[in-house]
Parts: structure tokens; sequence; C-alpha cells
């Protein structure tokens, strides 16, 4: 009988034990990180500018290298909100709204819908904030045709990447909801306020119109790679969603987030993001420790990895199949029905 109660607890300790040792932020890593991160970012926006007079397409393609900064710099954003990139809970608020700011992301709302995201991954029962709204077949079914229509929609790649980030920028980060707390309000409006004195400063120095011309392309780009980054770290082939009652932590950060196996430039512009079972299992590790902490374990060796071509494929499976206990396509659901 003690045998049984102590073995989930023994097992228990060991992860935490594993964990422990990475989340400890390193001062000179962060604030290098932020130095190579910032300063480029700031580096390349004149780049931009200057790049106006000779040829737009160079401009376009300045944006790429712009973006994956402007990732890198939303990634420091994203270990602040975690409490995982400095030691002071009071520094990486400031850092962390300042790198939102950049990365036009309010700081308070977007955390905590991120933290209710944490603790309610590959839950079936607990679906729909902080994640990409996903139907089981028996709900996709049983709606009207105007459900499925939208729901279809929103999970076509085309529009998931082009309005998509639109969206994000313009709408879901700029307004405030009744179900906000007042600090969250206030966060957004603080942002928006900061965000519109440095569009208005630039503006004053380049133009209304090369600001446009310029900030766009970074952000569309920049946005686009996140929701697909945040797509595939929880929608692929091998996903394990549960219901509440057989849902544990443990088990939905290992099996219900990806290890995506990035070339070692993207990985390194993404901020070892692609280790997210790692970050699920102790979001308190800061990015540059994930890679070491899956390196140095057993527990991590048997997660099989993502390479990136295959993720394209996961960009079409849609619908999670309860009996099958996996995401599958709407063409795997319509070939199903014909077959029956």
């Amino acid at each position: 009988m003690n045998t049984t109660t102590s073995a989930p607890s023994a097992e228990k300790r060991s992860w935490e034990k594993i964990v422990l040792r990475y989340a400890h932020p390193n001062l000179r890593k962060s604030i290098w990180q932020i130095a190579d991160s910032v300063f480029p970012y700031i580096l390349i926006w004149f780049l931009l500018y200057k790049s106006l007079s000779y040829s737009y397409l160079l401009t376009l393609l300045l944006a790429l290298p712009a973006s994956g900064f402007l990732i890198r710099i939303f990634i420091i954003f994203h270990d602040c909100g975690h409490g995982s990139f400095f030691r002071s809970a009071k520094v990486n608020k400031i850092i962390g709204m300042i790198m939102g700011i950049i990365a036009v992301t309010p700081f308070n709302s977007w955390h905590h819908q991120h933290r209710i995201h944490h603790i309610t991954s590959a839950n079936l029962d607990k679906r729909g904030i902080g994640d990409i709204w996903t139907m089981t077949v028996e709900e996709y079914l049983s709606s009207t045709r105007l459900n499925r229509f939208i729901y279809r929609a929103f999970r076509n790649p085309f529009i998931m990447f082009t309005i998509g980030p639109l969206f994000v920028i313009f709408i879901k980060n700029r307004f405030s909801r009744k179900t906000m707390a007042p600090k969250e309000k206030a966060n957004i409006y603080f942002t928006n306020f900061f965000l519109l004195v440095i569009a208005g400063l630039i503006s004053s120095l380049i133009g209304f119109k090369a600001f446009l011309l310029i900030e766009m392309p970074v952000l569309l780009i920049s946005h686009s790679i996140g929701i697909w980054l945040f797509y595939i770290q929880h929608q692929f082939d091998d996903v394990a969603w549960q219901r509440e009652d057989e849902w544990d932590y443990k088990t939905a950060a290992l099996t219900g987030s990806s290890f995506l196996k990035l070339p070692k430039v993207f990985q390194w512009f993404t901020g070892n993001i692609g280790y997210h079972h790692v970050h699920h299992l102790s979001s308190r590790i800061p990015n540059y420790n994930l890679e070491i902490c899956h390196n140095e374990n057993e527990i991590f060796k048997a997660i099989p990895p993502i390479k990136l071509f295959s993720t394209f494929r996961a960009l079409y499976l849609s619908l999670w199949d309860e009996a099958e206990r996996r995401l599958t396509s709407f063409k795997n659901l319509r070939v199903a029905s014909e077959s029956a």
C-alpha cells in the first residue's frame, strides 16, 4: 500500500528536482541577450530606412532579419512574464513591459492569458483561453453550418497567417475587454500610448509613409512566424490531449507540447522556444537554459523531435478525434464520412 502511494510522489519529486537545477536566471546571459537582440534590431531598423532610397525589395529583404530579432525580443518579453529572466520580479516586469512595447504586445493582459494556457494546456475540458481554437470531431459535426464555416475559415492556413497577424496586432492587443482586470486594461492603454508616442516621434523624423513601409512588414512577418510557432507547439501529429479526469501536469507538458528541432540559426532567433516540452514542464527556466536541460536529462530522450518541413502537414490537422485520440484533418473527416 505504501509503495503504491509513494511512487507517484517520488516520480514527481524526481522531475521537479531536475528542472529546478535550470530554473535560475544568469544576469550576464540575460543582459547579453537583451543587448544582442535590441541593438541589432535598432541597427537593422535604421538600415531599413536607408534602403527605402534604393529599392523597396531590399527593404522587404531586410525585414526578414529584423523580424527575427523582433521574435527574439518577444521571447525576452515572454520570459519576463514567467519571472524567469531575472531574479527580481520588479526588474522582470519593467524589462518585460519595455520589450512588450517594442513587440507591440501589452504585458499584463497577454501574460494573464498565457498563465492560464500553461495550467490548462492539453486539457480538452479547459480549452479557450490563451490557445488556438480547436473543436473535437463531435463538436464540429453537431455545429451549425455557419459555425462550421467560421471554424474552417479560422483554421485555414492562409487566413491564419495573413488576417491572423493583423487581428492580433490591431485588435486583440489594442483593445480591452469587459472580463479583464483593471490592471490589464490600464496596461493595454499604457502600451498603446507609448506606441503612439514612438510612432509619432519616428514619423516626425522620417515621415509617416516611410514609418509604415518599414514597420508593417516587420510586424506582419514576425507575428506570422509567432502564430506558426505557437500553433506547432501544441498542434502536431503525436500530440496527446486528455479530459480533466485523466489530465496531469507532467504528461501534458511532455506529450502535449512539441519538441521542434530547428536549424541552429532559427533556434537562436526563436530563443530555444522549440524546446517547448521543457518550457511547459517548468516555465521558470530561462530560454537560454532550455536546450541544456533537454540534452542533459534522460527524461527528455524519448520525446520525438519535429523537423521543420513536417510542420506544414500539421497545419491541416484541425479537429481532435476523441475516438482515435489524435488530431485529424477536414479531408480525413470527409473521407470517413463518404466511406460510412
